[in-house]
């Protein structure tokens, strides 16, 4: 190891590791502190999104649904299953076997890039000097020439509703139940409080989600938003707005949730709680004051638009400064910056920035809603395609929701795309590149799309935005 590095990175989440490798491939001497420690007691990379976060998560929502489809449509498909069962230990081995997969292979990438991983909690000091205090205890202090901060989030803890056992949980613990519960409430209804309500409902308990908001999925096209409540609605979750949680006590197995809305206070009586009302910046302990980095009272690191800190050299990336908290949008930050240490021009486009609920039928946007265009004042044109007139989504027996993009009027750029349906996420590619591109509704109608694909719904949508569309019936046909 040595004392002095070109870039060190303080955390190895997608924005901390993308960074390192990066940094590591443009030729500067990188090391990356980390100091996670997974469910096997060994140090582990990849942070949140690899252990208990993104990949966790979809690896348990994908066996849900498949199983879900066995339990209720392979029938429609004509495929007669009997009875199922299920063997929630072993789903939830295959999951941290997915996990340890994915982190194994980031530690061989640093190996490969000759990045040196400093195993512990990294803390800046002044000059650019970074205190690493290992899993020993032993303390170790290396300088750089240029560090990144990428020290992620946790998820938000409620005062009213403290975690208890595997009874009362975060986000992570209800990853690891080993044992479907008959009744679980959510606090929060959420992208994460959708995804693990999701999860359960599939394998049969009850679930109700509480939702302080008055507005489901406000950051969503309310278009969209309404399709979705629908749809999750005929699913069984249970999701109830303009109510607050007051508090809750475990008693024995159960736990009683203390909540409050328009027709005063109730009180659930449930076998598991989960709180998922968000995530904040895991900044505290990892920025010494004499280091003179800036930091908001919400914990963030304060950063210019190519990530800079108020100090020479010192950057900061991730959910650990402003905007969504996406893995993506940090590994694109981390990427950025490495360029930038380098001699590169970089730089990053946020008004792009893909989000996806991995719930089914998935939930994707892009760029602008109606209602953020409306207050804008700009004119535009909304076209929209349902999957119910889609002949592969018929095929697969799944045509719940739609494609929507908007256009402007003048230019006919696209300005956004939501999409709620099978294949969400994915589909969503298409819209991202077009809209970097400052391509317009005309060069996706002009695009010939593969039949019968999914795809092909984007395609109808872009003509329907013009009164063109073939396969449903035209506004206003041109």
């Amino acid at each position: 190891m040595a004392d002095k590095y070109d870039v060190v990175v303080i955390g190895a989440g997608p924005a901390g590791y993308v960074a390192a490798i990066r940094a590591a491939q443009l030729g500067l001497k990188t090391a990356c502190v980390e100091k996670w420690i997974n469910k096997q007691n060994k140090p582990a990379l990849g942070g949140t999104c690899l252990n208990v976060g993104c990949i966790p998560s979809k690896a348990l929502l994908e066996s849900t649904e498949l199983y879900h489809n066995a339990q209720h449509n392979f029938a429609d498909l004509g495929i007669n299953v009997g009875s199922l069962d299920v063997d929630v230990p072993k789903m939830i081995a295959r999951k941290d076997k997915i996990v340890s997969e994915l982190t194994g292979g980031i530690e061989m990438l640093f190996k490969a890039n000759g990045i040196d991983w400093l195993k512990g909690s990294g803390k800046l000091l002044a000059n650019k000097q970074v205190e690493v205090t290992a899993h020993d205890g032993s303390v170790s202090t290396v300088g750089a020439d240029n560090v990144i901060m990428a020290s992620g989030s946790v998820p938000i803890e409620l005062k009213a509703t403290p975690l208890e056992g595997d009874k009362v949980v975060d986000s992570s613990g209800a990853l690891d139940w080993q044992a479907i519960p008959g009744t679980v409430c959510v606090i929060g209804a959420g992208i994460i409080g959708l995804e693990l309500g999701s999860v359960w409902r599939r394998l049969g308990s009850e679930v109700v989600l509480l939702e302080a908001l008055d507005t489901f999925l406000p950051m969503v096209d309310h278009q969209i938003a309404k399709v979705a409540a629908r749809t999750f609605a005929k699913q069984g979750l249970d999701i109830r707005l303009n109510t607050r949680v007051m508090g809750s006590k475990v008693t024995g197995d159960k736990v009683t949730v203390t909540y409050q809305d328009k027709d005063g206070e109730h009180e659930m009586v449930v076998d598991k709680l989960i709180v998922a009302v968000g995530r904040r910046a895991a900044t505290e302990g990892v920025i010494a004051a004499e280091s003179q980095v800036s930091v908001d009272e919400r914990g963030l690191i304060h950063v210019n638009e190519k990530c800079e800190t108020n100090v020479p050299g010192v950057y900061a990336i991730g959910d650990a400064v402003r905007g969504p908290m996406l893995a993506h949008k940090g590994s694109e930050e981390g990427v950025m910056v490495a360029e930038i240490i380098a001699g590169h021009h970089a730089q990053l486009n946020y008004d792009i920035m893909p989000n996806v609920i991995y719930t089914h039928p998935e939930v994707a946007w892009v760029g602008k809603t109606e209602e953020e265009l409306k207050e804008e004042g700009i004119d535009y044109q909304a076209g929209a395609f349902p999957f119910a007139a889609s002949g592969r989504a018929k095929a697969r027996g799944d045509t719940d929701g739609q494609v929507k993009i908007l256009r402007d009027k003048k230019t006919d750029r696209m300005l956004g795309a939501h999409i709620i349906g099978p294949s969400a996420s994915e589909l969503l590619g298409q819209s991202v590149l077009a809209m970097e591109f400052d391509g317009t509704i005309e060069d996706i109608a002009m695009t010939i799309h593969a039949h019968p694909t999914l795809s092909e719904a984007m395609h109808e949508a872009a003509l329907s935005a013009d009164g063109r569309a073939i396969h449903i019936a035209n506004k206003k046909a041109r």
